[in-house]
Formats: structure tokens, C-alpha cells, sequence
């Protein structure tokens, strides 16, 4: 049976830390029943996703749902008696996500002397669901947008249980830069790595750095359904998934599942409680150092009895390898009774009698109690250099295989590469007296190109009936409300029909967001996005073409159904201030005139390409949300960069080109502002030995629309 203390380690580890309210865990799931008995006591919220609207599920769906998965049925059977209980397909996948959600998370930080135990039951859970139907679950843009909740709200860990499938390796943009910006803030990525049988791969768990997790049997031997191969094969670990206790929604009986995401989840319960070690030191989380223990310390498959050693990935979770590798200590059960002395520390949580006993029906053999952190502890935390070069062999081979695990249905799985070195673990001396999230900011300075919806086919067709025909050789056809340009020329003379329109911004044909005018600037509002939307349909060659369009905006927590059936969330707008329509011609001749006056010798050839590859830069490489402060800075540098041109108009002269965009919170701000400091880096593409020049801003984004603040910076650097 795959219960705690059947898992090698876990029980010792457990008896020093519980986990720690100042470690937070972000799980990207379906929606979290909190009123389950499993989580009375717990530390978790959850979030309702703005991009995304919840709907009722009838009881007797629930009843249906728990019938059939209580049946015993092979998966297809529960399929067709699925289909036949609950004929509705949303409200099936809808469930599917509830109880998928409810299984990961208990196993997680499931309460003592609950239906189910998680593995850190003291950590803080934050429930982002991505999505509340199977449809919108495996949209790229909801992903990336939970990902980037999770960084904003704090997070040290984000378990993402959704997979994509791939055969590529490759990930849709929004995501692998959400998956970077967290990891760029110290922030662990765990997730499964899917159950399609085969040398295949999923979204996130293939990407760099994040740690994969492979489900074994309660033998040890790996699933033949989970996923192998690939990055896997040198950046995932295996961990128990069969037989996995979890909750399930609208009952306190729990259900024993199997999967890579029952795997997962037991590898986020084991970093959340390392993580807790690591503060209870005196040094901060750090998630490189946690993930590299994790996957060193991993101990491989014996080929001699292993009929597929390859489906082992790195190898087995080893929990006392990972704690040695990360401690420099050996893992050994603690006496709480005798070996922990009182604290007065505020932020540790003291246990209860309730918290510290075992309930008959699950007995264990070992101690299963709260290691109290204090500041005597002195065991030493080591490097992520230190933990890199520890070898599979050193670190106790004899050590059992890891037994029983939670099963549940593999959503997903994500390789993990190796990354710079970020030095010692324990360089930080003060322990943090708590983890606080960000405030959600609705504040958005996003770049994208304009668009417009209907709707419904009704609002569309009063389009068509009001727009003029059109004349096509000697015959009138119907007008299409599609042609941006037919639309675009009724609109001039019909401009109270703009209000008819759902506006939406784009990124590559897909819609962010719906933009919705409002305030006394309304009627300008719209008059502008008219005529960006006539600047978008000219020719390439004109100089009034417009390329890209900046909007700043409120986010709110409205969503509108685009007639495609996709539901965006509602942009609120209230000023044009802010507004751009990049004509790129006229920048580039504005610029080149800059230039030119600034610099004799400039070639305008050099120039003109210059300027072009680092619009091209902004334009497809560096797209993104502009949600977060880091990325209404970058777009507002973007937007701005032409209007500092003079600044780095000696680069430009010369024909270097941009080489990359840095964006980093600046240690100098002004009291009550956000700041951050935006560095471009420009190269000479004829002559690599040349010293870069970087050019840095430091923007202000506390405000709808950030702005510029002190000079332009510039220096040389060799790399």
C-alpha cells in the first residue's frame, strides 16, 4: 500500500519539517473543493482565474461521477457508463478537472489525521485553476496566463499538472517564456510527464529546467504508460504512482488512483519540505539547488532486472540522497521530544496534539512529528555547484527502492536542464519572516495588433445588412463584415458603430484581451482604435502603415465570448494617453533623421538595417502578456526607444543591432513607484571582437501608462 511511511525517506524527513506557511506552492490544476475534511485546518486559497468562467455542476452529476469511478471498470468501461450517466461532455471534462485537482492537491498538503495525509501538510497552497472545461485546459494562452499568476502571487514552487503533447520538443512561445520568467524568479517547475504510453513528451515537463516526474509501480518497476525518452531521459526522476490516496470533491472518501500526476505531486510535497529546510538554516529557498539534489541523488534502474531501464528517466526519487546532497548531513529520524528546543520565532508554526498523532487506521512505525526550526540549527546547506558534481553512485545505492505511491491520470511532464551555477545556498544569512504575494496588478501595457469581433451571428449579419455593397467589375456583391477594409470605410462614416464592436488585441491572430472603452474619453477612445485599425489594413510600403499598436489598461474581472467561442478577458480603458500606432516607415525615417544630425558619418544603409532588426526584435521575439511589471516595462521601452534614439544613435551610426533586452527591478525608485531598469544590449554583426554597448532605462510602471525616468544610461561591455 503507497502510503507516507511506505515511502523510503519521507518518514524521516517528515519527523524535521512538516513544511513551512512560508513556502508556497502555486497548483495549476481544476478547481479545489475546500470544503473537503482533508484541507479543514490547511493553508490554501484559491484563485478564480479572470480568463476563465466557472459554471454550477448539478449534485447528481457529482453522485454520477463517483458512482462510476467507485465501479471497479476498466478505464473504457467507465467511459461508456461515463457518457451515459452524464451525457453532457462540458460537464464531464468539468469534473474530470474538480477531481484530478482534488486528488493532486491532498496528496500534497492533505491534513494529519484527515481521509488523506499530504506529503507537507504546513506549506501554503494557491489553486490556480487554468481552467474549468478540458477545451480551454490545454489553451496555450491560459497556461501561460496561470503560470504568471503563480509568479505573481509569490510562489516557490508551481506544480503544473497540465501536459501538452509534443513530438517536437518544442513549446508554444507564451508558455516557454512564462516557464522561464519563473524560473528566472527562483521558482521550481515540477511537472508530470504524461501517460501516452511511449517515448513521447508534454508541455511543460519537456522544457528546460523543469523536473519531470515518471510514475513506478508499487514494485519499484516503471509504467510502461509513463512517458520516457528525450530530455527525460537526463532531467526526470521516477516516483511512486500506484495506489495514490487522494480526495475526491463533494465526498470525504478518498479514491487510491495511479498516473504521473500521482507521481508528481509526492516530488512537490518533497521539494516544499526541503525548501523548508533550507529556511529553517537561515538561508532562502532556493529552487536550483532543491531541483539538482533532487535529480542527482536520483538512483537509477539495474538494467540486470529492469526489462526497459530507459522508462526510468534519471531514476528513482531518493529522499535521504537529495536531503545529504542538500544538508551535507545524513537523513536520520528525529525524537522531537528529546532533540527539539522551544522558539520563540513568530513564524513557525508550533504543533498540536491533533498535528503530531497517528490514527490507528494509519499507523506508521516511525515518527511522524514537526521538527520545530530554531536558529541553533547549524547543519551545513550546500552549493548548487556541490550538489552538481555528487554522483548517482555515492549516494547509497543500497537504499530500497521506493514503493507504493498515489496514482491519478497523468496530465503532464517537463524535462530539466542544467543551468548556470547561482553559488552557495546558504550565502543568505537572515531568514525571511514570511513569503509575501504580490498583489495581483490589473494594471496592462500590452503590444499587439488591433482586431474586432461580433460575437453572435446575429450582431454580425446586422453588420452585413447596414455595410454598403460592394461593386465588383460590373456586378454589386453583399459587403463582409470580415474585410477589415470594407469595415474601415463604413466605420468612417458611421462612427457611433464602433460602440457595435467587440475590439479585441491581438497577438498573432490570437486574442488577448477585449478592449473596452470607457469614461468620458469613450467616444475618442474609439475614434482612435478606428484609425489604427485603417493604419493596420494600408500597404507595407506606405509611410501611415501602422505595424503594432500599444494599449494601457485596467484589467478587470469581466470576460466576453467571442463568436469563435473563446472567452477573453475585458481590458478597460479610459484615455487614449498612452495609445500608440507604430508607423514603422515614419519611425525609421524619424530615427535615420536623428541619427543623422547626431552623427556625420552615419550610413544610412548600416541604419536602415540596424533599425529594422531591432524593430523586428521587439516585433516576434520578446511578445508577451504585459501583465506583469517586468513586461509593461519592457513594451513601454520598446514603445519609447525611438523617442531616446539620440541615445544610442552612435550604435546605430555604426549599424550594430540589438543583441538582447535584460529587464531587471532597479534598487533606486522613487517612494510609492514601481522601477525597473531595462538594458539593451547592441553588437556589431561585421565585427564580433567589438565591445557591446548597453543602453539602459529605467521605466516606471506604477502608473496606467509608464513612463521614462532620468537619462539614458550607456556603457561597453566584452560580452
Amino acid at each position: 500500500m503507497p502510503d507516507l511511511q511506505d515511502i523510503s525517506g519521507l518518514s524521516a524527513l517528515r519527523s524535521h519539517t512538516k513544511g513551512d506557511p512560508r513556502i508556497k506552492i502555486a497548483v495549476l490544476d481544476g478547481a479545489v473543493d475546500l470544503e473537503r475534511a482533508c484541507f479543514d485546518g490547511a493553508n490554501i486559497t484559491r484563485l478564480e482565474p479572470y480568463w476563465a468562467e466557472d459554471f454550477a455542476i448539478a449534485p447528481e452529476h457529482f453522485q454520477a461521477f463517483l458512482e462510476v469511478e467507485s465501479s471497479g471498470k476498466s478505464d473504457d468501461e467507465k467511459n461508456e457508463m461515463m457518457e451515459q450517466a452524464i451525457p453532457d461532455q462540458n460537464i464531464r471534462s468539468a469534473l474530470n478537472l474538480r477531481f484530478h485537482a482534488n486528488h493532486i492537491i491532498s496528496t500534497i498538503c492533505g491534513q494529519p489525521d484527515s481521509p488523506v495525509e499530504g506529503v507537507a501538510p504546513n506549506a501554503t497552497i494557491i489553486n490556480i485553476p487554468i481552467a474549468y472545461s478540458n477545451e480551454d485546459f490545454i489553451n496555450p494562452l491560459n497556461l501561460s496566463r496561470a503560470i504568471s499568476t503563480a509568479i505573481e502571487q509569490g510562489a516557490n514552487i508551481i506544480h503544473c499538472a497540465a501536459c501538452h503533447p509534443t513530438q517536437s520538443g518544442l513549446a508554444h512561445e507564451f508558455i516557454d517564456k512564462a516557464v522561464r520568467q519563473a524560473q528566472e524568479n527562483n521558482i521550481l517547475v515540477i511537472a508530470p510527464g504524461g501517460n501516452d504510453k511511449g517515448e513521447c513528451w508534454c508541455v511543460p515537463a519537456v522544457l528546460e529546467n523543469v523536473l519531470t516526474v515518471g510514475a513506478m509501480k508499487d514494485t519499484g518497476e516503471p509504467f510502461k504508460f509513463s512517458n520516457y525518452g528525450g530530455k527525460y531521459a537526463k532531467e526526470g526522476i521516477l516516483a511512486p504512482g500506484e495506489n495514490v490516496l487522494g480526495a475526491q470533491p463533494s465526498t470525504d472518501e478518498p479514491a487510491r488512483k495511479k498516473g504521473t500526476s500521482c507521481a508528481a505531486p509526492i516530488v512537490t510535497g518533497t521539494a516544499a519540505l526541503l525548501m523548508s529546510l533550507q529556511l529553517a538554516s537561515g538561508a532562502a529557498p532556493d529552487a536550483e539547488a532543491v531541483r539538482a539534489a533532487l535529480t542527482n541523488s536520483a538512483i537509477p534502474c539495474d538494467p540486470e532486472t529492469t526489462e526497459e531501464p530507459e522508462r526510468c528517466l534519471l531514476g528513482k526519487i531518493n529522499i535521504s540522497g537529495a536531503y545529504e546532497l542538500l544538508t551535507g548531513e545524513e537523513l536520520q529520524l528525529v525524537d522531537l521530544e528529546n532533540d527539539v528546543q522551544s522558539s520563540n520565532i513568530e513564524s513557525v508554526v508550533m504543533p498540536t496534539e491533533e498535528e503530531t498523532s497517528i490514527t490507528a487506521s494509519n499507523e506508521i512505525s516511525e515518527t511522524s512529528q514537526i521538527a520545530i526550526a530554531t536558529p541553533e540549527i547549524t547543519a551545513p546547506v550546500a552549493t548548487t555547484s556541490e550538489i552538481a558534481i555528487a554522483t548517482n553512485t555515492e549516494l547509497g545505492s543500497n537504499i530500497e527502492p521506493i514503493p507504493n505511491l498515489v496514482g491519478g491520470q497523468g496530465v503532464g511532464g517537463q524535462g530539466v536542464g542544467s543551468r548556470e551555477q547561482k553559488g552557495a545556498v546558504n550565502s543568505v544569512s537572515i531568514v525571511p519572516s514570511s513569503v509575501t504575494p504580490s498583489q495581483r496588478s490589473s494594471l496592462v501595457y500590452a503590444l499587439g495588433t488591433l482586431g474586432y469581433d461580433f460575437g453572435t451571428e446575429a450582431r454580425r449579419d446586422t453588420f452585413k445588412q447596414f455595410m454598403p455593397a460592394m461593386t465588383v467589375g460590373n456586378a454589386q456583391v453583399p459587403a463582409n463584415p470580415y474585410d477589415a477594409r470594407q469595415m474601415v470605410d463604413y466605420l468612417e462614416t458611421s462612427l457611433s458603430e464602433t460602440k457595435s464592436l467587440i475590439w479585441t488585441l491581438n497577438l498573432e491572430m490570437t486574442p488577448l484581451y477585449a478592449i473596452k472603452p470607457v469614461g468620458a474619453f469613450g467616444a475618442d477612445i474609439y475614434e482612435m482604435m478606428m484609425y489604427m485599425l485603417a493604419g493596420q489594413v494600408l500597404a507595407e510600403d506606405n509611410e501611415d502603415y501602422i505595424e503594432r499598436v500599444s494599449i494601457p489598461g485596467m484589467l478587470t474581472d469581466e470576460t466576453v465570448k467571442l463568436f469563435s467561442g473563446q472567452v477573453v478577458p475585458v481590458l478597460k480603458v479610459n484615455s487614449p494617453r498612452g495609445m500608440y500606432g507604430w508607423k514603422v516607415n515614419t519611425l525609421i525615417e524619424s530615427a535615420l533623421q536623428t541619427v543623422s544630425e547626431a552623427q556625420s558619418t552615419a550610413d544610412e544603409t548600416l541604419m536602415r538595417r540596424s533599425l529594422s532588426s531591432f524593430l523586428n526584435r521587439v516585433y516576434y521575439d520578446l511578445r508577451n502578456l504585459g501583465q506583469i511589471a517586468r513586461d509593461r516595462a519592457l513594451n513601454f521601452a520598446a514603445t519609447n526607444a525611438f523617442q531616446a534614439v539620440q541615445t544610442f544613435s552612435e550604435a546605430v551610426a555604426i549599424g550594430m543591432e540589438l543583441h538582447s533586452i535584460d529587464v531587471e527591478k532597479s534598487p533606486f525608485c522613487r517612494y510609492g513607484s514601481e522601477c525597473w531598469d531595462v538594458k539593451l544590449k547592441f553588437f556589431d554583426p561585421d565585427h564580433g571582437l567589438r565591445a557591446k554597448r548597453v543602453f539602459r532605462f529605467t521605466i516606471d510602471v506604477s502608473d496606467r501608462t509608464p513612463v521614462t525616468l532620468g537619462e539614458v544610461r550607456s556603457w561597453a561591455v566584452s560580452k
